[in-house]
Parts: structure tokens; C-alpha cells; sequence
């Protein structure tokens, strides 16, 4: 495929950095350094990473994980989405850890977690994953908060037995299947796999990636207006070439069709986090997802984006919070 398609058509990807702008959208101007070729370095990619001091790094098994661990109190997980890494948590985790002990990982690939082989790119494969490093660790989430696709990760730990949480928040979460959004987005994971099968690609990517102005011009296209840290630390880890492939890779495994099937028979209270303006997510799969399962709540954040908990932090937090006591993980 000629380079300037394989661009455009990694600018129509779903998820968080990978979003069609309108023209008409201004943004401000960012300047980035040359795209870094290779996984994130901690030493230079992460000198001034959010939350720095909460940090650590695990070994399971043979991948190793960055993860945030901060606060005391029941345990609640944050998973972050395709794209992304513990810095999209960066405003919400210190107010949390008021509460709780808040524990946010990278995912596979992404961020500074190491990618692992195969099937630890799927759905399934990193929801055990997750599940490890967990046990790993010796904690139990009593509540879990998932951002798009990590969303759609709290879950099928849920559907697994892996985790045995008292509440799931659902940020602006990807729970249904591409074919749920018409034949042009279906064709969207055979795409990815194309993608992702080319060493190419994800450095091509960086390249682009490497003017800031392009990272800043994607994230408007969630239809959210975040803080120029937020868009700093986008920016830092897109011209990463294999934090970009880790996501093209994550896409490309991504399959919810049966995923989808088992929402029905899902136990555990869960509250769908709807931002009003997501153009990522279309708002209307809340209410799709309210008909599968009908003891699901929605709330709407009205002018919001699909990064609506970068934001308005301290709104996200309250409904966590709210959703919390209600399911009785903390006591008002």
C-alpha cells in the first residue's frame, strides 16, 4: 500500500491518537522533538512523567510492567485506552488515592510495559495479563474504572473470574463491536492487522507524529480539549514507533463480537460514563448497551469528549466516588 494511503488510512483508526479532524478545528501550536524510534525510555521519556514518585516497575513472568500505586483504602483499578498510558490518569489519581489505593498500569505495549508475544495483544491475553500483575502485587480491586478499551479489559476480567469487583465504571467505554457502527468501521480491525504487519507503519507513524501540531490536531478529534500536559505527554509517546505499533497491534487483535454476546450475562453494577460530544465513541452505544443490560446507569457529561476524565478530573472522581458508596466499597 503507497505510504501517503497507509497514512491516511492510520488517521481514520479509532482510538485515542488515531482520529479524523475536521478542517474548521484550530488548535494550539505544540513543538515536539524528532520522532525517537523504538519503545519509551524511562530515563528520558519518563524524567517528568506525571505522578513519577507513585511509580514502579514489576516483572511477571517475563514482561516487565510500569504501574502507578498510590493511596490507602479499597483498591481500584484504572485501565487506560488504546494509545494511551498512565498519564491519561494523572489528575485523577491523586484524587482518588484520598480514598483508595489507586493502582494503574500500563498496558501491554504501551507506555513503559513491555509488549509481549502473540496472544497477549488480545482482549483475552491481556486481560490475563492484568490478572497476573495483580496477583503479582497481592491486590484485589473493589471497584475498576476502564477508559475506552480498558473498558472493555475490566469486563472480560469480570466474564474470566480474574477480578471479583463490587462496581465497573465504563469511561466513554468501546464495549461493542465495530460491525454495531456499519459496514465502513467493520472494515476497520482487517485494516489494523494490515497495519500491523508492516514494521513500516508504526515508524511512519512517529515520523508524523513527530510535529506535534499533527497529535494535538488527532486529540481535538476525539471531540475533547485537553491540558497542554496532557497533549505533551501524547506527543512524547506517539513518535515512540513501538508504543504506536502496540497500538496498531491492539487494534489489529481486537475482537468483541464475542465479547459482545456475554454483556447480558454480566453480574456486577456497572455505570456507562457517556461524554456528550465523544466522537471516538458514538454516545448512542450507552443506550445500546443499557438494552443488553438493562441494570446498567448512564451518566452523560454533558460537552465532553472521548477524553471527558482528562477534561473534568474532579467530575469523573465524584461519579467514582458516588458509584462507590453506592455499591458500598466506601462508606459517606
Amino acid at each position: 500500500m503507497p505510504t501517503h494511503r497507509i497514512s491516511a488510512a492510520l488517521c481514520r483508526a479509532r482510538e485515542t491518537f488515531v482520529q479524523v479532524l475536521p478542517r474548521n478545528v484550530s488548535v494550539p501550536l505544540v513543538v515536539a522533538p524528532r520522532p525517537a524510534y523504538g519503545r519509551p525510555d524511562w530515563a528520558q521519556d519518563g524524567k517528568d512523567w506525571p505522578n513519577r514518585s507513585s511509580s514502579r516497575f514489576v516483572r511477571v513472568g517475563k514482561l516487565r510492567w510500569h504501574v502507578q500505586i498510590m493511596g490507602q483504602g479499597p483498591v481500584v483499578l484504572l485501565l487506560h485506552g488504546t494509545g494511551a498510558a498512565t498519564h491519561s490518569w494523572r489528575d485523577i489519581l491523586p484524587i482518588l488515592a484520598k480514598h483508595f489505593t489507586v493502582v494503574a498500569p500500563d498496558l501491554p505495549g504501551h507506555g513503559f510495559t513491555e509488549q509481549p508475544p502473540g496472544v497477549g495483544m488480545t482482549l483475552p491475553g491481556m486481560a490475563q495479563g492484568i490478572s497476573a500483575l495483580l496477583k503479582q502485587l497481592g491486590l484485589h480491586p473493589a471497584i475498576v474504572a476502564g477508559h475506552s478499551a480498558g473498558a472493555a479489559i475490566a469486563l472480560q476480567m469480570c466474564f474470566e473470574g480474574l477480578i471479583a469487583p463490587q462496581a465497573v465504571v465504563a469511561l466513554n467505554g468501546a464495549l461493542l463491536p465495530l460491525t454495531f457502527h456499519g459496514a465502513g468501521r467493520s472494515l476497520m480491525a482487517p485494516l489494523a492487522k494490515l497495519m500491523a504487519s508492516n514494521a513500516l507503519v508504526p515508524m511512519l507513524f512517529a515520523w508524523q507524529a513527530a510535529d506535534g501540531n499533527v497529535v494535538a490536531r488527532l486529540l481535538t478529534g476525539t471531540g475533547s480539549v485537553i491540558n497542554p500536559d496532557g497533549v505533551k505527554f501524547y506527543a512524547r509517546l506517539a513518535r515512540r514507533s513501538g508504543h504506536a505499533g502496540a497500538a496498531l497491534k491492539m487494534m489489529a487483535n481486537w475482537d468483541l463480537a464475542f465479547f459482545a454476546a456475554r454483556l447480558s450475562k454480566l453480574s456486577v453494577p456497572l455505570m456507562l460514563v457517556v461524554g456528550s460530544n465523544d466522537r471516538s465513541i458514538p454516545p448512542a452505544d450507552a443506550i445500546k448497551i443499557q438494552r443488553i443490560i438493562p441494570t446498567a446507569r448512564i451518566i452523560r457529561m454533558e460537552g465532553l469528549g472521548h477524553l471527558a476524565h482528562e477534561e473534568q478530573p474532579a467530575e469523573t472522581c465524584k461519579i467514582i466516588e458516588d458509584f462507590a458508596v453506592e455499591a458500598g466499597v466506601l462508606i459517606s
